[in-house]
């Protein structure tokens, strides 16, 4: 690299910015710094889970401008739509253009309900906020309508190709205690149908235990392996010819790559193949794709900070001469909320080559695979909600320095008492 290389950063979500900052931190002058984002608000997604309870949308965005300014990182605000690898150049939707020495692409997922049809048109889906708003404005109806006298069906559903599933779970569970809070939960009959194996299949069989333990207790009427392949009004259509009815359905549509690059070698959903360790783009040695833009299986905030912490890592050893020896190791680490408790999970995956289950739990991980259910874990859910935010918006990362370090800490001991 040229002695004040370009560090070129495509995205304004977590893999993007941990990227950005995180080599901020610990280059303040050797390193030009670019961030390019379509908005200049980051969305904390996972608390967007919120929102149907009556959560502020806003109180999800932190502005980015003045981290950025004040750590001396170059921001733009614009749509990429090319990337030119051999000629090192990634072009705007305006048609200005950026030379980079390494690229970062970190322009996450998107979802696509119209891969199931009558998906869009009959459910309310979660992924953005005004999708939120309108689960919201769906589970008040219920409430209401209950209240009135009628009995409503819910149905909560995964079809196939969706990559993370778990925030629809804390929603199932979080509406079942918010109908019990709000004295409307006799009359309410909650399903849950999943595509995937198992509860939760990618966290392996400890959390479908928890989880198929929660359903129990609840009275949700949960069903695996059942492949939606069509909605009507009022109906779920399966793969094996069978159906359920609802009133209110509640989905998390199929992912796909937000930003497609044709230029770069990516699946039938845009995400980018990459070396397993490095998170460079198969290929390429200055292209890096952290995050959900990638082709790692599971697509989930604290997995993409892991993966931006690899690519920071790869590219400060360049900068120093030193070895690379820090490589992304899949350790997710994730808190169900339900609202009365939650439920904490640290799994240790790998990549398994096998489509219809793509990840699963290391056969060496037992010591690290652990899975508990309290209400104190609720605690470590708030603090995440509060950390992370308040770090962006400091131009920090999140997953580095003292602040990280004590919450790792407070997160061990949690999980030496309260997981198995």
């Amino acid at each position: 690299m040229p002695a004040h290389p370009k560090v070129l950063v495509l995205g304004g979500g977590f893999a993007a910015l941990e990227t950005a900052f995180l080599l901020r931190m610990r280059h303040r002058d050797d390193l030009d710094i670019r961030v390019v984002a379509a908005d200049d608000r980051f969305l904390f997604r996972p608390n967007s889970i919120y929102v149907p309870f009556g959560a502020d949308p806003g109180s999800l965005l932190v502005d980015l401008n003045e981290p950025m300014r004040r750590h001396d990182i170059d921001f733009e605000r614009g749509r990429v739509v090319e990337v030119d690898p051999d000629g090192r150049l990634v072009t705007l939707d305006d048609g200005e253009r950026f030379g980079y020495d390494k690229l970062v692409i970190a322009t996450g997922a998107d979802t696509s309900p119209d891969e199931i049809p009558g998906l869009a048109a009959h459910a309310a889906t979660i992924w953005t906020t005004d999708s939120m708003l309108d689960v919201r404005r769906r589970f008040e109806s219920v409430r209401d309508r209950v209240r009135a006298g009628e009995r409503r069906r819910v149905l909560f559903l995964v079809p196939p190709n969706n990559k993370c599933s778990g925030p629809l779970y804390e929603i199932a569970l979080m509406f079942e205690t918010w109908l019990r809070r709000n004295d409307a939960r006799d009359r309410v009959d909650i399903t849950w149908s999943t595509y995937e194996h198992g509860y939760i299949q990618a966290f392996g069989p400890r959390l479908h235990e928890h989880v198929a333990e929660e359903f129990a207790g609840r009275g949700i009427d949960g069903h695996v392996e059942e492949a939606a392949v069509e909605v009507g009004a009022g109906e779920v259509r399966y793969a094996d010819g069978s159906a359920r009815g609802f009133d209110e359905l509640i989905a998390f549509p199929p992912y796909v790559a937000a930003v497609r690059y044709p230029a770069l070698d990516s699946d039938e959903r845009g995400f980018v193949a990459t070396d397993p360790g490095t998170r460079l783009a198969a290929g390429h040695d200055d292209v890096y794709v952290p995050g959900d833009a990638g082709d790692f299986p599971i697509k989930q905030a604290f997995l993409a900070f892991l993966q931006a912490d690899a690519v920071a890592n790869h590219i400060d050893a360049g900068l120093r001469g030193r070895d690379f020896d820090q490589p992304f190791d899949p350790v997710s680490m994730c808190i169900m909320e339900m609202l009365d408790k939650a439920t904490f999970a640290q799994v240790p995956v790998e990549v398994t080559g096998d489509p219809d289950r793509p990840v699963r739990v290391r056969p060496d991980g037992n010591g690290g695979y652990k899975v508990g259910t309290s209400p104190v874990w609720r605690l470590g859910k708030k603090m995440l909600g509060f950390s992370v935010p308040m770090r962006f918006s400091a131009g920090e990362p999140f997953h580095a320095g003292r602040a990280w370090q004590a919450m790792d800490v407070g997160i061990k001991a949690m999980s030496a008492m309260l997981a198995d």
